[in-house]
């Protein structure tokens, strides 16, 4: 009897995933793994990258401690990894700030921060790994982890909501651009996710307001685990025809 094939299937296939150390990031790290993708984990905590590397199915994965705020050494870092393990399937941009301040107390050194990383960086890491000489000749995949409050107001979230909003509108003009040579490029806004880098923002809010945010999901916060596997499920060849996609993950908080 013939075996199943899996619907998602990364084997030989190595993906670059940067915000890797814990979350969200770490969760991807785990189910791309676990269907067999070859990781390159991109973080600046190396004790957690390295926590994040040993919890990983297979052993063909490898960190580099990078500071995403200057990208200027992505291009020789990603160049020597590539001439040595192999060209590259995908990337993952799962890096982010996020900083919960209103519109008067908004610091613009703070601000062109998130804008590096929330962003520029990702845009980099894409231009990098779609490289003809980086990226495999039969095409690849790229996914940006954006919000919903690219989508949707929100107060004292003026900041990550603009660079979300950037990032979400970016990767339709990148679909088209890279499609010709099969590389898809598709993003998620996930909702409320409690991680440890949300759950440093709600900290600045009462109780009260966390309570409300948390009933406007009409199936609960999510976990990284749920946006772990929408991630999987865009990055993965079998998703071959879709690109230029926003997949909203938020437990029906912009269906009302």
């Amino acid at each position: 009897m013939l075996q199943p094939v899996p619907f998602i299937d990364f084997q030989g296939r190595r993906v670059v995933l940067s915000g890797a150390s814990s979350g969200i990031g770490r969760a991807i790290a785990i189910e791309l793994s676990n269907r067999g993708a070859q990781l390159l984990l991109l973080g600046r905590d190396e004790p957690r990258l390295q926590e994040t590397k040993a919890v990983l199915t297979g052993p063909e994965h490898a960190i580099a401690v990078v500071d995403l705020r200057d990208p200027s050494k992505l291009l020789s870092l990603l160049n020597n990894h590539a001439g040595q393990q192999g060209r590259f399937y995908g990337l993952c941009h799962c890096a982010g700030m996020v900083e919960t301040v209103p519109l008067n107390a908004i610091r613009l050194d703070k601000f062109r921060e998130m804008i590096e990383v929330n962003l520029v960086a990702g845009i980099e890491l894409a231009r990098i790994v779609s490289r003809r000489d980086l990226m495999r000749e039969d095409g690849g995949s790229l996914l940006f982890i954006s919000s919903v409050y690219a989508l949707a107001g929100m107060a004292g979230q003026i900041e990550y909501s603009a660079t979300k909003g950037a990032v979400t509108a970016g990767i339709r003009s990148m679909a088209i651009e890279l499609a010709r040579r099969q590389i898809r490029v598709n993003s998620i806004s996930p909702g409320l996710v409690h991680t440890k880098l949300s759950d440093n923002a709600l900290r600045r809010l009462d109780p009260l307001r966390v309570q409300q945010l948390e009933a406007l999901h009409p199936l609960g916060p999510g976990t990284p685990e749920d946006v772990a596997r929408a991630a999987a499920f865009l990055l993965a060849p079998e998703s071959r025809w879709i690109t230029g996609t926003d997949l909203i993950v938020d437990g029906g908080y912009t269906a009302q």
